[in-house]
């Protein structure tokens, strides 16, 4: 368990990520051999941990000068772990100098959150940090995100033998 802040790993700071991170279900070998899925449809059925994850992020970014993210639209595409996808966002939905906080599920490959900080780029936004729920510490990861700095709640829980 931990929360990741610019690369420095913070353990035992809040109680809350245990609950977290028990909260994801993993499902082995999904979609593919090897790769241990981090489901968080069970997080959000989870009341308790949900409000947790939520109140942690708007605890984090409470006092921040930023703008709300949400016609036509532009788009990126980008790798994934076990394929390609393309992130949309509607045009017009960031204005000129706008500030955004990127949050995502999970993080393993960098890709979305790269994806996300293009986008916004291209709109004129000025993208403040990213963060999410499940995260790896990879330097790769960190590697894609343009000097961005990431924030991660719990790192991904692995099950025993796979199943």
């Amino acid at each position: 368990m931990f929360v990741l802040e610019n690369g420095a790993k913070k353990k035992g700071e809040d109680p809350r990520l245990q609950a977290i991170s028990q909260a994801i279900r993993v499902v082995p070998h999904f979609p593919k051999q090897g790769i241990m899925f981090q489901d968080i449809t069970t997080l959000l059925l989870d009341h308790s941990a949900f409000k947790d994850v939520v109140d942690i992020f708007v605890d984090r970014y409470r006092d921040m000068d930023i703008s709300v993210v949400a016609g036509e639209v532009i788009s990126e595409k980008y790798v994934l772990e076990y394929g390609t996808d393309c992130l949309e966002m509607h045009v017009g939905a960031v204005q000129h100098n706008e500030r955004v906080i990127i949050i995502d599920d999970l993080v393993a490959t960098g890709g979305t959150l790269s994806a996300a900080i293009i986008l916004l780029e291209r709109a004129d936004a000025e993208v403040v940090e990213c963060a999410c729920v499940i995260g790896l510490s990879d330097l790769k990861v960190r590697s894609k995100l343009n000097g961005k700095p990431l924030y991660i709640l719990v790192e991904p829980r692995q099950v025993e033998n796979g199943f």
